[in-house]
């Protein structure tokens, strides 16, 4: 397979009319949109998105969770962040509603093994609708923060000439993206007549290969390198080589293992169960937390880790939940990454193994 040589030097867009092009990663755990407006004889700029309803921080971050919550009769009624706020938290519980998680993992091939178990759906959803439900989420999200950053003028120029670019990890196949393509479709952002020509897709690997290169980190000619995903609920792994001519080529089968940082933390809150804090949907939340806060200010197995994911009411001194937080000791946490780390190791020994160009380290 040939990559592009695209330099951080990007040429001017040499189309005759003006255009939008939105990229999507929707992520298991966490999903963020990116869009480049192409001008005629202009050098595109690539921007991301960086505000969502009930943000914390606006214009502070570029993700949202990948979360979508339903009503008992399957109308969405909250999505990302909006679905985490305390008052919602509490109506949801209040009218039974359903907060449906990692749903991209019902995509995933069957040939792609995951080494914990992840929320079924509800019996009135498929994972074709909620991705779908959530696309149409992330759509409308990019519409409005496009027209406030650029104008109504702008979005009215581009809205009839816009191509998406659905990101997805590396093992998944035709199969996988037939599904996505079909959820655009469902979503509403292009017509069944128009999805082959206007919806890409692009593996993980390969953009994160386009990342660094924009980065300007430096890529030697003829030394292979490794990237290396790590998301939440897969890990890829992808190995090229810059070639003489300056394109890239991929010099081992790219791979994709089901050990991501959210399987271990799932596993470990098993001791949740017998209290009351543990239903399918608080251990979803409590991961999702840890994965987005806690875990970043682990710094050593001596010093515990507080999951703030309740209010003040909410205790279970037997699980070491006091004050809406969750306790977790170092040495346990330290537990969380390891499965990860051997099984990232272990990838890349084979990478550079399998690798028809040597890899450096």
């Amino acid at each position: 397979m040939q990559l592009p040589n695209n330099t951080p030097n990007r040429k001017p867009y040499d189309g005759s009319v003006r255009k939008l092009v939105i990229a999507f990663d929707i992520g298991t755990t966490f999903s963020g949109v990116s869009y480049a407006i192409l001008d005629p004889g202009e050098v595109p700029e690539t921007q991301p998105v960086t505000s969502f309803p009930a943000q914390a921080k606006v214009g502070g971050s570029a993700k949202i969770p990948s979360i979508v919550c339903y009503d008992k009769e399957g109308k969405v009624r909250a999505v990302g962040s909006e679905a985490e706020e305390p008052a919602f938290i509490e109506q949801a519980e209040d009218e039974g509603f359903v907060t449906v998680s990692w749903f991209k993992l019902h995509l995933r091939p069957e040939s792609l093994k995951l080494e914990f178990d992840f929320p079924a759906l509800p019996k009135n959803k498929t994972p074709l609708m909620v991705f779908s439900d959530f696309l149409r989420y992330l759509f409308e999200c990019t519409k409005s923060y496009i027209q406030k950053a650029n104008g109504t003028l702008v979005w009215n120029s581009v809205q009839p000439n816009i191509d998406f670019i659905l990101a997805h990890p590396n093992g998944w196949e035709i199969a996988q993206q037939a599904q996505m393509r079909r959820a655009a479709i469902i979503a509403g952002l292009v017509s069944e007549a128009e999805s082959q020509e206007r919806v890409h897709f692009v593996t993980e690997g390969e953009a994160s290969l386009h990342f660094c290169i924009q980065r300007k980190i430096p890529l030697e000619k003829d030394i292979g390198i490794i990237i290396v995903d790590a998301g939440g609920g897969t890990v890829d792994l992808s190995a090229y080589c810059q070639t003489a001519m300056g394109s890239f080529e991929e010099i081992v089968t790219s791979r994709c293992i089901g050990q991501g940082s959210v399987s271990s933390m799932t596993i470990s809150l098993e001791k949740l169960k017998n209290s009351r804090f543990g239903s399918e949907q608080d251990v979803q939340l409590i991961a999702s937390i840890f994965d987005a806060e806690a875990k970043h200010t682990f710094r050593k197995s001596e010093d515990s880790v507080y999951v703030k994911f309740g209010t003040f009411r909410d205790r279970d001194p037997s699980v070491d939940i006091k004050s809406g937080q969750l306790k977790l000791p170092g040495c346990v946490v330290e537990t969380f990454f390891e499965p990860s780390i051997k099984a990232i190791i272990q990838a890349v020994k084979e990478q550079r193994s399998e690798a028809t160009t040597s890899i450096g380290v």
